[in-house]
């Protein structure tokens, strides 16, 4: 069994999609799409920047996607690969939860990329900068980086954001806290606290008000039924029935992305291969996670050709 799988926030980088957008028509429909859909020259900033243009939340988020579904469409029309005959279950992280359901035909790129825009937009302006922090732990499984964000929240939210692998897991909330979790990282048995270069704290009680925003707009442009079954981020299992997956996008927001769990969930199930699309952030993640589970990335027209001869 196969699962296809999408980066989340963090993949981000200037020239991202321009040898797809040169080499395929297919890719260049995507980018044209994306733009027409948000009113903006996405693509431009893609392949130009400037940098801090395109790591603002609300250009990186439709921006990711956008790079993983052209990859996506590289492979359908040009390799004439079915997505349904070569893949059993999709999966994203964070952001990449929406790329996934776009791949499942649950929203269409065009509201994709809107939905991401609004999400990066509510999630900036959930807290005021410089209020809000994030910070990786390095060495640290969920036990210990539970104990720890515990011991420094001190009345002040610190909280698992992301459950990323066995040694990695990322904490999110009031800066102040943060700054006194990274200080006591030695303490607790944990080999490294990195402060992350974020705007917001991503996946915690304080985007309370993004959330909102996100159960107005899925809405108004709710997801439409799967052609593949998605391992949710918040729940890190099976979902297929559209209603659930509104409910779970809008506690995504605040919930923690339990990416080591659904890997583990997805191999349980069967799943032996994860390509990831439009990035190389989840291969070492699952591969960590899952010393026997073959990773494949996909980025290059050369990793496409490779992919559809394998496929």
């Amino acid at each position: 069994m196969r699962a296809f799988v999408f980066p989340g926030q963090g993949s981000q980088k200037i020239g991202m999609g321009v040898e797809l957008a040169e080499t395929s028509a297919a890719a260049r429909e995507v980018f044209e799409e994306v733009d027409d859909a948000l009113g903006q020259k996405l693509f431009q900033i893609m392949k130009d920047g400037p940098e801090d243009a395109l790591t603002l939340t609300e250009n990186a988020q439709p921006a990711i996607m956008a790079n993983a579904i052209a990859v996506l469409r590289v492979l359908q029309k040009d390799a004439r690969i079915t997505l349904t005959n070569v893949c059993n279950a999709v999966a994203g992280h964070s952001l990449g939860e929406y790329t996934a359901l776009c791949a499942a035909g649950a929203f269409t790129l065009s509201d994709t990329a809107r939905l991401l825009k609004l999400r990066g937009q509510a999630m900036q302006a959930a807290v005021p900068v410089g209020q809000g922090a994030m910070a990786a732990l390095l060495g640290a499984d969920i036990e210990k980086a539970q104990a720890l964000a515990d011991a420094a929240a001190d009345g002040q939210l610190c909280t698992v954001a992301n459950d990323n692998d066995p040694g990695q897991v990322v904490i999110s909330g009031h800066r102040e806290a943060i700054e006194r979790a990274i200080s006591m990282v030695k303490d607790h048995g944990i080999k490294r606290g990195i402060l992350l270069p974020v705007s917001a704290p991503f996946h915690c009680s304080l985007m309370q008000p993004a959330a909102d925003a996100m159960a107005e707009a899925l809405e108004a442009t709710a997801p439409a039924s799967l052609l593949l079954p998605l391992y949710a981020n918040v729940t890190a299992d099976e979902v297929t029935d559209p209603a659930e997956v509104q409910r779970l996008l809008v506690e995504q927001v605040t919930g923690r992305v339990r990416w080591r769990e659904s890997v583990l969930a997805m191999r349980s199930a069967g799943v032996e291969e994860f390509v990831e699309l439009g990035g190389k952030v989840l291969g070492p993640m699952i591969g960590r996670t899952d010393k026997e589970a073959k990773t494949t990335s996909v980025i290059s027209m050369d990793d496409i050709e490779a992919l559809a001869k394998e496929i």
